[in-house]
């Protein structure tokens, strides 16, 4: 089973940026995507280091893919979108709209934000040139079986959300500037004060939700430690960790040990929990009532 590092989903500075991918060029980690996801805005402060970042990375022999955006609404991230084809790296499209401007007859990958919920859908992607779909992120274990097979059929590589925030909702407003009091337009980056996101929580003060700039995100972080096996047996070809700002490429390693058998899956789940004080694991769109369950706290059968 390949490991896959999706989009860093935040706004980071540009030195921690490149320094995440310099550092995954060596990590066990199979399959890299760069690139702005959640908000155009931030590109022009780390897109002078993405060619570096990639021929790094190609370099150490990773495959490399470039994402679209979640969102496209302006004439320049039209613009921007139509661009990432002369990149010459695999595009994963997380936007349909991303369609329009690849190249006729050019692969490209699908992201988790494209709702792949059944076995048509994934013949139409595969149809027009999807050699990867990364299935969204809330869909049960039995209908992940069902598309891995459909998938198989194809000659399509399945993916599944692996660890961290799950991506929820995109919005055309952006949650932080409103909560410092500013525009969208006039936002001055407030995002990049929460580098893992911003935790939202109820009027009883309970966890709830996390907020990116305009995206809704999980508050707890999907971890499929307590899975892994099933996801073997259904035949998932890759599992997607999310980026994190503090011990990522560590955690990498530790799923790499134990996909390889030589670490066991409550470990690997406390080593999730010290990425911060406030990480909840879940793992309920698998297998549980609700997507925020977590198997571990289950009693041993």
């Amino acid at each position: 089973m390949e490991l896959t590092v999706g989009t860093n989903q935040f706004f980071w500075k540009s030195d921690q940026w490149a320094s995440l991918y310099d550092e995954l060029a060596t990590a066990p980690v199979d399959r890299v995507v760069l690139g702005e996801l959640v908000c155009s805005k931030r590109l022009p402060f780390y897109q002078d280091r993405i060619e570096g970042a990639i021929s790094t990375l190609v370099d150490a022999g990773k495959q490399v893919s470039l994402t679209s955006l979640a969102l496209v609404t302006l004439k320049r991230e039209r613009k921007m979108t139509a661009e990432l084809a002369e990149i010459g790296v695999d595009i994963e499209v997380n936007d349909l709209t991303a369609l329009a401007y690849l190249p006729e007859n050019m692969p490209f990958s699908v992201g988790p934000l494209v709702n792949v919920y059944n076995e048509s859908t994934l013949a139409w992607l595969a149809g027009l040139g999807a050699t990867r779909i990364s299935l969204p992120p809330e869909l049960p274990l039995a209908s992940i079986k069902v598309l891995t097979a459909a998938a198989n059929d194809l000659g399509v590589a399945i993916e599944v959300w692996g660890f961290g925030r799950i991506p929820l909702a995109m919005s055309g407003r952006c949650y932080h500037a409103r909560l410092h009091g500013r525009t969208k337009i006039n936002c001055q980056f407030a995002c990049e004060d929460d580098p893992d996101g911003l935790q939202v929580r109820t009027l009883e003060d309970q966890p709830f939700l996390a907020m990116n700039g305009v995206q809704t995100l999980s508050d707890s972080y999907a971890c499929v430690a307590h899975q892994i096996e099933a996801l073997k047996d259904a035949g998932v070809s890759s599992l997607r960790l999310s980026p994190q700002s503090t011990g990522f490429v560590q955690l990498s390693r530790l799923f790499r040990q134990h996909i390889d058998g030589a670490l066991d899956a409550a470990t690997l789940a406390a080593k999730a929990r010290e990425l911060g004080s406030d990480v909840r694991l879940s793992d309920g769109f698998l297998s549980g009532a609700r997507g925020a369950d977590w198997s571990g706290d289950a009693p041993a059968a």
